[in-house]
């Protein structure tokens, strides 16, 4: 077992040798949703790996692809999905916010004050900081949001 440090969250978690990061963080109670189905091609799972990045398995091509795409990642960004785990000494940051994952999710939230921030599954990108009104137009972004989720999840590997 290997010993990983959560921030902000806090805490530790062990994590078995060889593992994927995100089965420790499923542990956790973590909300990550993995919508491509822990395949590396979404940002659900996004992590940034502030120490032991040595630790853990290099990022595969696919992994680099779709970090590419997130207009969160920086340096230190990984998908816990595609991250094994091979060392002590991990620090990782789970990025704060939710991902959208149904219209009807933020259908049933048009009206009211978003209580964290929204992202977009794809990209990572906050389509509704918290404390923000969400309303009709930006419910419509989300239908895009949603249609883009649905062709990554229907598409085979």
């Amino acid at each position: 077992m290997k010993s990983v440090t959560m921030v902000p969250v806090g805490g530790q978690l062990e994590v078995a040798t060889g593992s994927r990061l995100v089965e420790g963080l499923l542990s956790q109670d973590l909300e990550i949703d993995m919508a491509c189905g822990g395949r590396g091609l979404c940002a659900t799972c996004h992590v940034y790996l502030r120490a032991g990045k040595d630790c853990v398995s290099p990022p595969s091509a696919r992994e680099l692809r779709t970090l590419g795409l997130l207009a969160t990642a920086d340096p230190d960004s990984r998908l816990a999905c595609q991250c094994h785990i091979e060392g002590n000494g991990i620090v990782v940051e789970v990025p704060e916010g939710m991902y959208v994952q149904s219209v009807e999710q933020v259908d049933a939230l048009v009206g009211t004050v978003a209580g964290y921030d929204y992202l977009h599954p794809i990209t990572g990108q906050r389509l509704i900081p918290k404390g923000k009104l969400i309303t009709r137009s930006i419910f419509n972004e989300f239908v895009s949001a949603a249609k883009e989720l649905k062709r990554v999840r229907e598409t085979p590997t």
